[in-house]
C-alpha cells in the first residue's frame, strides 16, 4: 500500500486540523453526473490547472493568489517556511560568498605586495562578511529542512567550507598574518565550488535514508567528522602556501621592521599547522569513535573495515603520524608541512575517494562523476609535494642563508 501510495502527487493541501495532504485525483469527478467537490483546497487546485489548460493567465494569476491566501491561513508554519525557502533560493547565499571569497583572496594577496595594513585589513572584513553570509545560508537550510547541517556530500562541502574559514578567522586573529585569510578563502570558494557541482546531480535536501535518518547522530558522528575533515584541509592549505611562498619568493625568512626571525612566517606558518592539526586530531578521533558507537546500534558492529570507516580511522593514524614525527624530531618544519600537504591526500580518499568503490555499508554516497578530478588533486598535491622537497639552498626563502638546513 506505500509502495502504491507513491504513484500519486499530493497536491491537495490540508485545510482543517488533523487532516493530512492528498492526491488530487481523489477529488476529480467520477462521471458526467458527479458534483464538483466542496473541498476549497481540491476546488482551488482544479480551477488552477483549468484556467492553465484553457491558456488564460489572468484568471490562473488569480486563483493563484486566492489560493495561497487560502493555504497559507490554514496551514501558516509550512507557508512560511516555503515563503522562505523561495527567497534563500533567490537570494542563493552561497554564490555570494563564493564572489566574496574570491574578492578577500584577490586582496589579501594584494596586500603582500603594497599598501598591506589597509588591503589586509579590508580583506579580513570581506572574510568575515562573507562568512555572515556563508553561517545565514548554512542556518537556512538547517532550518528548512530541520535537519542538522551535515546530511549529505552537498551538504559536507558546505559545511566543510564554513568550518574551515571560521577557524581560518579564529586563528587569523592570533597571528595577523594574512596567511589564513588567503588561504581560507581559496579553500572556502574551491569547496564552494565542489557544492555547486554536486547540487546539479538533484535535490540537495532530499528525504534521508533510513539509516541516516536520525538527528542525533547527524548532529555528533557526522558533524565532528566534516569539522576534522575541514581542519586537515586547512592544514594542507596553509603548508600549501608555506611551500608556495618559501620556494618562489623570499618572504619566508623575511620580517618586518622592529621583528624578530621568530616572528617570520618560516616560523609561524609551522605552528598554525601544528595547532589545527591538534585541534584535527580531536574532532575526527572523537567523531570516528562515534560512528562506531552508531553503526553498533544500526548494524550491530562497532568497526566492519567498511571502506568509509577505514577512510576516517586513516586520517586519525595519518593525524598521529605527523603529530608523533614533529614530538620525536623525525620530522622538523618542512617536513611537517609536506606531511600537512599528503592530509589533503588521505582527507579527500576518506571524503571522496571511498564513495566511488560503491561497495560497503556507506555505499549510499556514492558518486561516479568525480574520479578524474579527484586523481588531478592527489597529483597536484603530489607535485608541490616534490617541489617542497627540493633541497632548501633551491628556495628562494633560504638561498644564501648560513643554516639552510635549519627548518
Amino acid at each position: 500500500m506505500r509502495l502504491a501510495g507513491l504513484s500519486s502527487l499530493y497536491l491537495v493541501a490540508p485545510l482543517a486540523p488533523g487532516e493530512e495532504w492528498s492526491p488530487i485525483e481523489e477529488f476529480l469527478p467520477r462521471g458526467p453526473g458527479d458534483e464538483p467537490t466542496t473541498h476549497a483546497s481540491a476546488r482551488g487546485m482544479l480551477n488552477m490547472l483549468a484556467w492553465y489548460r484553457d491558456d488564460n493567465p489572468a484568471e490562473f494569476n488569480r486563483e493563484v493568489a486566492s489560493y495561497r491566501a487560502l493555504v497559507g491561513g490554514a496551514i501558516p508554519s509550512e507557508a512560511k517556511t516555503a515563503r522562505f525557502e523561495a527567497f534563500f533560493n533567490r537570494f542563493d547565499p552561497f554564490y555570494r560568498a563564493q564572489i566574496l571569497y574570491v574578492a578577500v583572496f584577490v586582496l589579501g594577496f594584494a596586500s603582500w605586495l603594497g599598501w598591506t595594513r589597509p588591503l589586509a585589513r579590508t580583506a579580513f572584513a570581506l572574510l568575515l562578511l562573507a562568512l555572515l553570509v556563508h553561517t545565514f545560508g548554512l542556518a537556512a537550510r538547517i532550518a528548512i529542512s530541520g535537519r542538522p547541517p551535515v546530511t549529505n556530500l552537498y551538504s559536507s562541502a558546505v559545511f566543510i567550507a564554513w568550518a574551515g574559514v571560521l577557524l581560518a578567522v579564529i586563528v587569523e586573529f592570533f597571528y595577523r598574518n594574512t596567511i589564513a585569510t588567503v588561504t581560507s578563502a581559496a579553500m572556502g570558494f574551491t569547496s564552494l565550488l565542489i557544492a555547486h557541482h554536486l547540487a546539479g546531480e538533484g535535490d540537495t535536501m532530499r528525504q534521508m535514508q533510513a539509516v541516516l535518518d536520525t538527528n542525533f547522530w547527524l548532529a555528533t558522528h557526522v558533524v565532528a567528522i566534516t569539522l576534522g575533515y575541514a581542519s586537515v584541509f586547512l592544514a594542507g592549505v596553509i603548508a600549501l602556501a608555506y611551500v608556495g611562498v618559501g620556494v618562489f619568493t623570499p618572504a619566508l625568512t623575511s620580517t618586518r621592521p622592529g621583528r624578530t626571525a621568530a616572528d617570520s612566517l618560516a616560523q609561524l606558518l609551522p605552528r598554525m599547522v601544528y595547532a589545527i592539526l591538534c585541534f584535527a586530531m580531536l574532532f575526527s578521533f572523537v567523531g570516528t569513535v562515534l560512528g562506531g558507537i552508531w553503526a553498533d546500534q544500526s548494524w550491530g558492529r562497532f568497526w566492519g573495515w567498511d571502506p568509509k570507516e577505514n577512510g576516517a580511522v586513516l586520517i586519525v593514524i595519518w593525524i598521529a603520524l605527523i603529530l608523533h614525527a614533529r614530538w620525536a624530531g623525525l620530522a622538523r618544519d618542512r617536513g611537517v608541512m609536506l606531511l600537512a600537504i599528503f592530509g589533503n591526500v588521505v582527507t579527500a580518499w576518506s571524503w571522496f575517494g571511498t564513495n566511488m568503490l560503491g561497495v560497503g555499508l556507506h555505499s549510499y554516497g556514492f558518486m561516479e562523476s568525480a574520479l578524474f578530478w579527484l586523481l588531478m588533486f592527489v597529483a597536484s598535491q603530489m607535485l608541490v609535494i616534490a617541489l617542497g622537497s627540493l633541497p632548501l639552498r633551491s628556495w628562494r626563502s633560504f638561498r644564501g642563508t648560513e643554516s639552510p638546513a635549519a627548518p
